[in-house]
């Protein structure tokens, strides 16, 4: 029940902000789960695979995802997400608590700046889109492998703060884009037995239900509503894990 009831919130909240619902689920199953910082990092990483694929399925119905840009992101995330995961054993797990807190809480401050961005008040970034959506998805898949999240806190904002995309359609894309690269961080997490198998049935559960529910109610909120509410999230849980013992 623990894990559903955190598959749940985790789901709809990560489908309605494109995030896969890493930054809701890690806190909650060491808060709740009780879990160790690296076991709920992987646990959280296996469980946002399905994250993504329930609600990407939601955007594509309405229309909101850009699936070359997805592409672009996905090729370089699938590269650095196995790297991301094994780089893990490396950090104790409050630095890896600090590196999740300071990323979520720069992103937050940002991405509600959007119209005031030269490039994208002009319409995108031209010819450097490609070169950016690559960048941000290695970046991204590295990050995902690393803390456990889907990627989408990298790729959201670059979509939107990088190519101009709105916000609904940059959270589609994003969550189009991490279902494979968060398959193979997990399956890394796995290896290195950073998966609780007692918890992931419930947790899956709960995302698929979830995951679909938010990402129709993403669907009907208008884009600077939308925006506010990915960068309340993001900074809501930055400060929290900085706050945290």
């Amino acid at each position: 029940m623990t894990g559903f009831l955190i598959g749940l919130i985790a789901g709809g909240f990560g489908a309605m902000v494109g995030l896969g619902g890493g930054v809701i689920m890690v806190p909650l199953l060491v808060g709740w789960a009780r879990l160790g910082q690296h076991r709920a990092h992987g646990t959280s990483l296996f469980a946002v695979a399905g994250t993504a694929t329930v609600g990407v399925i939601s955007y594509a119905v309405g229309g909101r995802v850009d699936f070359v840009a997805a592409g672009l992101l996905t090729v370089t995330a699938m590269a650095a997400a196995r790297y991301g995961a094994a780089y893990t054993t490396r950090l104790n797990a409050a630095k890896l608590k600090r590196i999740f807190a300071y990323f979520l809480i720069i992103t937050a401050l940002i991405l509600p700046f959007k119209s005031q961005l030269p490039h994208v008040a002009a319409g995108g970034a031209g010819v450097t889109t490609w070169l950016i959506l690559l960048a941000a998805g290695a970046l991204a898949g590295f990050l995902s492998g690393l803390l456990g999240i889907g990627g989408g806190s990298v790729m959201v904002p670059a979509l939107v703060l990088g190519a101009g995309l709105p916000q609904q359609l940059a959270q589609g894309t994003a969550l189009a884009a991490m279902v494979l690269p968060s398959l193979i961080g997990a399956y890394t997490h796995w290896r290195l037995g950073h998966v609780d198998g007692r918890i992931a049935p419930g947790l899956l559960l709960g995302i698929v239900i979830g995951a679909f529910l938010g990402g129709q109610f993403a669907l009907s909120i208008p884009e600077g509503i939308l925006r506010w509410i990915f960068a309340v999230v993001l900074l809501w849980t930055g400060v929290r894990y900085l706050r945290s013992r």
